[in-house]
């Protein structure tokens, strides 16, 4: 099919500046299928040998292309959101695309890291607006809990799991992960937690009932509260389990233990030592605070901080995604050091293909409670555009422990058991 006159006209000149960009294409092969025909980008394999990552385009507006060269990511993910364009691999033309511009990543991550010392001082002057926060997080989590009931798994929790083996549950994997969580933070019986990000209350009912905590929780989401109130609740552990709905900074008391669960995301960069400040005088002297967090490359922060990708538009508007470097140092200045780190992003990719599969496996019945075919799209590219940073490692996520003062690992504690001591030679 030829485009028409007015297409052709407004769509030709755009297509020619993104097609100068697709001549970059490395890494995998994309065939481009638009209305003026088909043509392929990327190294050609030899002949009778696959390409390692091949996946086809398909254009049904010639209007993506200028969508593209106006606002990157934001573009593409919301004119496919729009129907605009379509793919038989979503993840990996997302895979390529993020192959043919990460050569760029050294030089403008270099550039943002020499102008961080003239550029941070004036973004520390914005002030922190509490109304904004509360605003950033109900766009997304209050969008209501028959979607993340059809998304996730009965654990109800929103973050990476852990696959001990392929064939595991999205649940079982769900609950592994909680394990290694509490395994980190060395539970037991009475402790008092604090748990900055309720989530729909999984870590907080799971840390009551298998591990006998006393659990305090708090979200500035309306729904995540009414949520885990009733689960609290019906699990009859409300003598456990306390649920707030105020913000972390108000919450006052001393606990055991600290722990927040990829809720870091919504807190920003200028405000991670409030951050850890608070963690650390809610801390024992002698407690630990656990965080599972979705991190970037330490040498991509300064740049990844202030750049507004397809994510911080029109998914989890106000996001930041941490370094590993940056929370280290941040929860240093406040008093806390590093005791334990566990990379677990190699999990993420499957945990977003799993909620993907339940996407589309509950499509009808997101229609049915008037989610359309837009929010469909937009979030089918959301996990995809997820996935596919994952895949390549451009993104990670870690699973962090930090030490107030006083914590002792348990082998070095008095009681426990003396070390082998070994024979004289």
């Amino acid at each position: 099919m030829k485009p028409t006159r007015t297409a052709h006209v407004a769509g030709s000149l755009p297509r020619a500046l993104v097609r100068r960009l697709l001549d970059r294409v490395d890494g995998g092969t994309l065939e481009v299928v638009d209305p003026w025909g088909s043509e392929e980008f990327g190294p050609r394999p030899p002949i009778g040998v696959a390409a390692a990552l091949r996946a086809r385009m398909t254009v049904h507006d010639p209007g993506v292309y200028a969508r593209i060269l106006r606002d990157g990511s934001v573009g593409l993910g919301e004119a496919y959101a729009d129907g605009w364009w379509d793919a038989d691999d979503l993840t990996a033309v997302l895979r390529i695309a993020h192959r043919s511009i990460a050569p760029t990543h050294a030089a403008r991550d270099g550039a943002h890291r020499i102008a961080r010392h003239a550029v941070d001082p004036i973004a520390r002057l914005r002030r922190t607006d509490r109304r904004r926060e509360t605003r950033n997080v109900r766009a997304h989590y209050d969008l209501g809990d028959d979607l993340f009931r059809c998304l996730l798994d009965d654990t109800m929790m929103y973050s990476c799991a852990v696959f001990d083996t392929p064939g595991d549950s999205l649940a079982t994997a769900s609950l592994e992960k909680l394990d290694r969580l509490s395994r980190m933070l060395e539970l037991a019986p009475g402790d008092r937690v604090l748990e900055i990000g309720t989530g729909w209350g999984g870590f907080a009912v799971y840390a009551a009932r298998q591990h006998g905590c006393h659990v305090t929780t708090t979200t500035l989401s309306e729904r995540q509260y009414e949520f885990s109130r009733a689960r609290v609740r019906d699990a009859g552990l409300e003598d456990l389990v306390t649920v707030r709905d105020v913000d972390y900074r108000d919450i006052r008391g001393t606990f055991d233990k600290v722990i927040a669960i990829e809720m870091i995301e919504a807190v920003d960069w200028r405000d991670y030592d409030t951050f850890f400040e608070q963690c650390r005088d809610r801390l024992s002297g002698a407690g630990l605070l656990a965080m599972q967090a979705i991190v970037v490359p330490d040498r991509s922060f300064d740049r990844t901080k202030r750049n507004t990708d397809f994510i911080k538009a029109a998914i989890f508007p106000g996001g930041c995604l941490p370094s590993k470097q940056a929370l280290t140092a941040s929860a240093n200045r406040s008093g806390l050091s590093l005791a334990r780190l566990d990379d677990i992003g190699v999990h993420y990719a499957e945990t977003l293909r799993r909620w993907k599969a339940n996407l589309a496996a509950h499509r009808d019945e997101l229609g049915s409670f008037g989610y359309d075919e837009r929010f469909t799209r937009l979030w089918n590219f959301y996990f995809s555009y997820c996935e596919a940073g994952f895949e390549e490692r451009y993104i990670s996520a870690a699973q962090m422990a930090f030490s107030a003062p006083g914590w002792v690992p348990a082998p070095l504690r008095a009681g426990a058991r003396a070390p082998r001591q070994l024979s004289p030679a």
